[in-house]
């Protein structure tokens, strides 16, 4: 069954107030949370152990020294969530923990209008969402076509395990819509095969850590 935009209408601001308008979900293929932990050149023994309301605290606690994330192992795939944050579309974040593997990405922050969607295998671009520039690939006439041909380092054919969620998205918004409005999900369940629940943001215990920022 293909998932709409609908079966994802729990993630609300009434549920996750936190969470719905400033957040960054990235998920990495057969990495465990110690080696993503490990990727993004952070200690395991630095890290602690945290449900998704102590990550939240955490994360505004040391908002303006740090990039917090809290990871988890979800199946064959490790997920990293951010409140506000955004290394899963940081390319010093990116290139190491994508090195090998399959990296998806969808970032939103509702203050900034920025809204982003990538899928990156070991370091290339297979498909995005730029906030300031669409889809990388759409649908016309029944085919998918390559958007951004000014861009380099993208891949210009977009596989066929994407082009039926493309379908679909594009009948239920004919003239686009931004992930954030619905197709994120649908996206990231269609390319890991993980479907995001409630039960899964709030019952995880996360493996969370900081990344100082630069001054």
């Amino acid at each position: 069954m293909i998932a709409t935009p609908d079966d994802y209408s729990w993630f609300s601001r009434e549920r996750f107030p936190e969470l719905a308008d400033a957040h960054c979900f990235t998920y990495v293929r057969g990495l465990t949370p110690e080696e993503v932990v490990n990727r993004l050149g952070v200690r395991v023994e630095a890290c602690s152990r945290m449900t998704l309301d102590e990550l939240i605290r955490y994360s505004h606690s040391g908002s303006h020294e740090r990039d917090a994330f809290g990871v988890v192992a979800v199946g064959e795939w490790a997920l990293m969530v951010e409140t506000g944050d955004m290394l899963g579309t940081s390319e010093g974040a990116i290139r190491p923990l994508s090195a090998g593997t399959r990296l998806v990405c969808h970032f939103y922050l509702e203050s900034k209008w920025m809204d982003y969607f990538h899928w990156i295998d070991d370091g290339e671009i297979r498909f995005e969402f730029l906030h300031e520039e669409g889809y990388s690939h759409w649908t016309e006439d029944g085919e998918i076509r390559f958007e951004f041909p000014h861009r380099e380092g993208y891949s210009e054919e977009m596989p066929d395990e994407l082009a039926e969620t493309m379908e679909r998205i594009d009948s239920l918004h004919p003239h686009g819509a931004d992930p954030h409005e619905g197709p994120s999900f649908m996206l990231a369940e269609r390319l890991t095969g993980i479907t995001m629940t409630p039960q899964l943001l709030e019952e995880s215990i996360y493996l969370c850590g900081g990344i100082p920022r630069r001054r």
